[in-house]
């Protein structure tokens, strides 16, 4: 299983969110009270803080950052790049998945891992 497999066992109707290509999902400063698993699309994350450019796939979770930190703000952008179909988990449920199913906090870690190497081209050890 992976963070997102986990995200659709805990999902309810109704959290699935359809966004039209070139919309915003979230800016930056926004404040986070969810995060998203990306279930058909393309999502495009910038932050011009660190002039940085990531690009989400299908299969892919973002936006947990928002749902650990103090603040709970978003960090960067979010636009969708093509139609898209996410999959939401509010703050809420994210504490209960984390609780109720510690691996999911690790399919979690290990989501952001891969993508943070792949974004540095870093080969896993």
């Amino acid at each position: 299983m992976n963070a997102l497999d986990t995200m659709l066992a805990l999902s309810a109707q109704g959290e699935v969110q359809e966004v039209a290509a070139g919309e915003t999902i979230f800016r930056s400063g926004d404040s986070g009270d969810c995060m998203f698993g990306l279930l058909e699309g393309t999502v495009e994350l910038t932050w011009a803080e660190a002039n940085g450019k990531e690009i989400i796939r299908a299969g892919d979770v973002f936006g947990a950052g928002a749902l650990v930190t103090e603040n709970h703000q978003r960090f960067g952008n979010a636009t969708a790049i093509t139609a898209c179909r996410l999959l939401v988990m509010n703050r809420e449920k994210f504490l209960f998945a984390v609780q109720e199913s510690p691996l999911f906090a690790i399919e979690l870690l290990a989501s952001i891992d891969a993508r943070l190497r792949l974004l540095r081209n870093i080969s896993p050890s």
